[in-house]
């Protein structure tokens, strides 16, 4: 919108705490701009992250807000709406304004081979693999990400190699266009490691969902490759009609034909150790430090998409086992009383199936304890009530925050029906899983405590502040007689 933006000076970011608007700030600050920005909900990471950049943050929107940091661009966030007055004030004022992913495309990835990993899960950690086994291997690439790399320190890189490597959402844009955000990466290089219905506030269902993912296979460039997760039955679906090459890639598969397999897993206490198939032929073992059958399937689809990209097999699984992974990805928070507490970002069921999955592997034979908080616009709806129900089974105890009666967005303006707890609880507790529905972050905390022995497990899955429940629940944990 507004023109060209040329080189840009002064920016001043609109929902500056969002993963990528936040990763974007500070490496537009990194270059030496001068970067403001607000948002109205600031929690960590990413919150921390902004401090510890230096970049100040004010709290909620106002006109003032752009009038004071006289910026030359104004990003604008998804999540922003038209009735914005920070949004409202630029656009008014005939400032040069950008949604996120114009912006990054324009200042940062254009010129390079653009690197995009897409998908309903792994987007995150499969971007921190690829950007870390082509940084480890000497490519010295750019990397932007949608969480806390630890390889990285932090969500962004900017190297001098070839290489942009981007998290791409299928979420929309802006508000001022509605077409999903990894559109504009114009990858070169795609992988897609899933699809799944999810972002209910702007997908009417699973197939308007592959309609995203189509128009990006679409898009490809005739030279460009696709690593594809193709046991995966709606990724191939996306992916028939592909103007470019396609490499699958997947796991504990009897190995045949073309494409990259795993096999032989062996969970071990620092990971994961599985063979490395292409096309038939064992290239090596590799041994990746995550656990669960979903965090090899990322593995594989890195090495896959790394070795298209010039990396030799033996050089990225040499290096693989150095991956030190992304902060609230099963991260151990803290032990306390002999119970280890866990933080991890799932809210879609099937992630949160997986992530269960993953803490048993890491820890067996210790009881697990599982406290869900569902406050995403989409785990927020009935939408996924019975698939919730059935993916706790592998947990020993559970509880599920009980959501606050907040409006819940809808684009298309229909009345939400809204996810229940307590129905949850109730189903659970009819196949056998002991469960409880609470809304006060503190009560959970004290029957946590109460309950928990040492050796236990707790995992926490929220994509969100949860009311800072890990540290209450290790000081809760660590006072106990």
């Amino acid at each position: 919108m507004s023109g060209p933006i040329g080189t840009p000076r002064r920016v001043h970011f609109v929902a500056i705490a969002g993963s990528g608007m936040g990763s974007l700030a500070g490496l537009l600050h990194a270059r030496g701009l001068r970067v403001s920005g607000s948002d109205d909900a600031l929690y960590p990471p990413m919150s921390t992250l902004l401090a510890a950049w230096g970049i100040a943050v004010r709290q909620g929107f106002g006109a003032e807000h752009v009038r004071e940091a006289d910026p030359d661009l104004v990003v604008i966030g998804n999540v922003v709406r038209p009735d914005n007055p920070e949004a409202r004030a630029a656009i008014d004022a005939g400032l040069p304004v950008r949604s996120f992913s114009d912006a990054l495309y324009e200042l940062a990835m254009a010129g390079k081979h653009s690197v995009v990993a897409s998908g309903t899960h792994g987007k995150t950690t499969t971007t921190s693999l690829v950007a870390f086994l082509l940084q480890a291997t000497g490519r010295d690439p750019s990397v932007l990400v949608g969480g806390h790399a630890l390889d990285l320190g932090g969500s962004f890189r900017e190297g001098r190699g070839e290489h942009f490597v981007v998290e791409g959402d299928e979420y929309d844009t802006a508000f001022f266009d509605k077409t999903p955000k990894f559109l504009h990466y114009h990858p070169r290089t795609l992988i897609i490691t899933s699809v799944e219905f999810d972002h209910a506030d702007i997908y009417r269902d699973l197939d308007h969902v592959k309609q995203a993912f189509r128009a990006l296979v679409a898009g490809m460039p005739a030279e460009g490759a696709i690593v594809a997760a193709l046991d995966h039955e709606h990724v191939r679906d996306v992916v028939r009609e592909a103007p470019c090459r396609v490499i699958g890639y997947c796991v504990d598969r009897e190995v045949r034909g073309s494409g990259w397999c795993a096999t032989s897993l062996e969970s071990t206490p620092d990971g994961t150790r599985f063979d490395v198939f292409r096309d038939g032929v064992l290239l090596a073992r590799a041994h990746a430090p995550l656990h669960g059958h979903f965090n090899v399937e990322n593995s594989l689809a890195a090495l896959a998409t790394v070795a298209i990209l010039g990396v030799p097999i033996g050089e990225a699984v040499a290096v693989l086992p150095r991956f030190r992974g992304v902060k609230r990805r099963l991260e151990v928070r803290g032990e306390a009383g002999g119970v280890t507490v866990l933080d991890d970002f799932a809210h879609h069921p099937t992630a949160v199936e997986a992530s269960i999955g993953a803490a048993r592997a890491r820890f067996p034979g210790r009881r697990l304890l599982a406290i869900f908080e569902p406050r995403t616009n989409t785990s927020r709806r009935k939408v996924f009530q019975q698939r919730y129900a059935e993916v706790f089974d592998a947990a020993d105890r559970v509880w599920i925050r009980a959501v606050p009666d907040a409006p819940i967005y809808s684009a298309t303006g229909e009345v939400v029906e809204r996810f229940s707890a307590a129905e949850l609880a109730a189903a659970l507790k009819l196949r056998g899983v002991s469960a409880d529905a609470c809304d006060d972050v503190e009560v959970i905390v004290a029957q946590v405590a109460a309950e928990a022995r040492p050796g236990d497990v707790v995992l926490v899955m929220s994509n969100g502040d949860f009311g800072g429940i890990w540290d209450l629940l290790l000081d809760a944990l660590a006072a106990r007689r």
